[in-house]
């Protein structure tokens, strides 16, 4: 892969995405894509670029954002979210849905399902009748293959061991594929193909929000964007949860207060 190849390739990542691949990137690109050329029987990367170009490399280019995109999650990551949520977010929520009010929370970036379904099972210890109310868990990510697997809901024993056996009795049946999610939880659920960057299909009112190591991708202006727009869509009074190394900056600051680590609330309405 020459560099104006490797420019080409993170242009359009960039375009399509916000994320940014520095020049640091190439070698793993290269690596990523290598599977790629050999399914489409394309030579070399400048034939790979042509083929992007031309009418029928249309959808190769969501092969291309699922190749570069990174998928590293696991079920209760970052045990301080969740405890929060249980302890300080959910409460009001579900007195809420139990006065027949709506509810509804987004994992942003779901990844194989392990976030969407830590938020469940943190839901349903608590609220376990959220099925017969109107609560629902929204989860999106920008690769169909990653959300097709969340939907799926199946495990390897490896990945559900953070979950412990109370909750694994609970939530999950032993297959001979693996650990496969029970009813109850996928009856609060709704996933979905969503690229961050381009228009939503949804208006917002989200109660709780989470967008966990995504923004760390992106160049300033993506990243202060995607901030102001979960401004919009989360409800006044409302969490966002980000990632470790991640702080709300740009012109929605104001509109969110530190609330635990890591943790934000939305304030006053955005505009």
């Amino acid at each position: 892969m020459s560099a104006d190849q490797f420019g080409k390739l993170a242009k359009i990542v960039h375009n399509d995405t916000g994320i940014v691949l520095s020049a640091a990137k190439q070698g793993l690109l290269v690596a990523r894509l290598t599977k790629r050329l050999r399914a489409l029987n394309i030579a070399d990367f400048a034939a790979y670029c042509r083929y992007l170009d031309s009418d029928s490399g249309l959808a190769e280019r969501q092969n291309l954002l699922s190749a570069i995109t990174t998928n590293v999650t696991a079920f209760f990551r970052e045990e301080h979210h969740f405890t929060a949520l249980a302890r300080d977010v959910l409460p009001p929520l579900m007195a809420r849905a139990r006065a027949g009010g709506r509810v509804r929370l987004w994992s942003a970036a779901c990844s194989t399902g392990e976030e969407p379904y830590s938020i469940a099972m943190t839901v349903l210890d608590a609220f376990p009748e959220a099925a017969r109310h109107d609560l629902l868990i929204l989860a999106t990510d920008i690769d169909p293959q990653v959300v097709a697997a969340a939907e799926g809901g199946v495990y390897t024993r490896d990945a559900i061991t953070p979950i412990g056996a109370p909750r694994l009795r609970k939530y999950f049946d032993e297959t001979t594929t693996g650990f496969q999610v029970k009813p109850v939880i996928s009856a609060i659920m709704r996933f979905g193909t969503l690229n961050l960057h381009q228009p939503w299909p949804f208006k917002g009112g989200f109660d709780v929000i989470f967008c966990r190591n995504v923004v760390i991708y992106f160049d300033s202006e993506m990243r202060r964007s995607l901030w102001q727009r979960f401004a919009d869509g989360i409800t006044p009074g409302g969490t966002l949860f980000i990632g470790h190394s991640e702080r709300v900056d740009g012109p929605a600051a104001p509109h969110f207060q530190i609330s635990g680590a890591t943790q934000y609330r939305r304030t006053a309405a955005a505009h």
